[in-house]
């Protein structure tokens, strides 16, 4: 098996903001759309869309307006159980070493971390159904 059996392409790019409402306010300007908006551990939390390509920014992070603060690419994952099992039989340098869990969009998202060769953080990311 292969680790990219488990994912479907980028499902976002997430970086902190600063202030959440001028950061949706700019990316509206450029066309994008409020795609969801949800609260976790006091902090608000936002996905912007513009075609397929999804933003999620968050407020309360102390990397915010820092350049270069991309905080994460994730990866659409069709099953985080099956992708995080080949991830750990593969000797990834992972973050998380069980599926973590957000209450985001209807039914939640269960995800993991690895970190890349360069200390970039990827994101596998599924969308439960």
């Amino acid at each position: 098996m292969a680790l990219d059996n488990y994912f479907t392409g980028i499902q976002h790019v997430g970086f902190p903001a600063g202030n959440l409402d001028e950061t949706k306010a700019f990316y509206e300007k450029l066309g994008f759309e409020l795609a969801g908006e949800f609260m976790y551990n006091d902090a608000r939390c936002a996905f912007m869309k513009y075609g397929n390509l999804m933003i999620e920014t968050w407020e309360g992070d102390k990397i915010a307006d820092v350049d270069g603060a991309i905080n994460h690419i994730s990866l659409n994952t069709t099953d985080a159980d099956a992708a995080l099992k080949e991830a750990k039989a593969m000797g990834l340098n992972l973050i998380d070493t069980e599926i973590q869990t957000r209450p985001f969009w209807e039914k939640g998202i269960r995800f993991f971390n690895i970190y890349g060769p360069n200390h970039e953080k990827i994101e596998f990311c599924e969308i439960v159904k």
